[in-house]
């Protein structure tokens, strides 16, 4: 499978050790504070294309990495290599790794999902949190409604087996899926849709993938963590959201000043939940302002 730097050539791909496994890493930048970038299902660390060179220009040191089971990163078997405890140590080894005195995790979808518990657990000390169109574990519960079920749907039926794996691996293309449900299709490349594809076209990669949202739901992780409690988040946390979510009603994001001490939340009308590839402009603006610690502008202030 094709790495993101050779389409993308202003973002450079390494293979580094962590946690015991091996990790594809999209680096970009050489400073000393780290913003590490955590993608969502069913992508790729190329859905930070947009914002890696731009934080980079700014001075930051920007990793990308494809989580375990993603991309070219080690694919380990079994539902127990993809509990969501173990998913948070990867991301603590790899901010080991890089080895920066500052650290901003920046994540969308189930990179959120481990980002909100890794910020919440403090598997590390992080100095900011920037979540793309994912809930609080907290909101997310209260709000869930017959309309969120519905959106869920997906959720219930990967908990099958074999069956999701087929669907993935059988369908037109998980690039095209994702380009088809964007307000912004013109910003998805053929070269970041072929990633995307080749990613879910092979077997063990889908199980992997799949294995995320088993290892939650079937494997007990949601219940861990929820006898574990919901500690209020105290770094300074950045919420961004695309009103257009077609998995997540805007509703998950009601009420998470309650969990989270100091939190900046933004919404953008008519953007899907790729927020940062169908608003990268916009994203790169609200996230060079918040790692500044300036006022962060709404959607119609850009």
């Amino acid at each position: 499978m094709q790495t993101t730097s050779a389409l993308f050539p202003d973002i450079e791909t390494q293979r580094v050790q962590a946690n015991g496994l091996e990790f594809e890493v999209d680096m970009a930048g050489t400073g000393d504070h780290l913003v590490l970038c955590l993608h969502g299902f069913p992508e790729h660390s190329v859905s930070w294309r947009f914002q890696m060179p731009h934080l980079a220009a700014l001075g930051y040191r920007v990793w990308a990495p494809n989580l375990r089971g993603y991309g070219n990163s080690s694919v380990p078997q079994g539902l127990g290599s993809y509990q969501i405890e173990t998913l948070m140590e990867d991301v603590g080894a790899l901010i080991d790794l890089a080895g920066c005195s500052k650290v901003t995790l920046m994540a969308h979808d189930w990179g959120a999902v481990i980002a909100w518990y890794f910020a919440m657990r403090r598997i590390r000390e992080i100095d900011q949190l920037i979540i793309c169109n994912v809930p609080h574990p907290g909101p997310a519960a209260a709000a869930f409604s017959l309309r969120q079920l519905m959106k869920s749907w997906y959720v219930f039926f990967f908990q099958l087996p074999w069956l999701p794996e087929r669907m993935l691996t059988q369908s037109k293309g998980m690039g095209d899926m994702i380009r088809a449900s964007a307000a912004a299709p013109e910003n998805y490349s053929e070269a970041a849709i072929a990633l995307y594809d080749a990613n879910a076209a092979r077997s063990e990669n889908a199980t992997a993938m799949i294995n995320y949202y088993r290892a939650l739901v079937r494997g007990g992780g949601m219940r861990r963590q929820r006898r574990l409690g919901l500690p209020q988040i105290e770094v300074p946390t950045l919420m961004l959201w695309g009103e257009d979510d077609m998995a997540l009603s805007i509703e998950t994001t009601f009420g998470t000043e309650e969990y989270v001490a100091d939190l900046t939340l933004r919404y953008f009308p008519g953007i899907s939940h790729w927020v940062q590839q169908d608003a990268p402009e916009v994203v790169n603006v609200m996230v060079e302002a918040f790692l500044k610690g300036a006022q962060v502008p709404e959607f119609s202030e850009i």
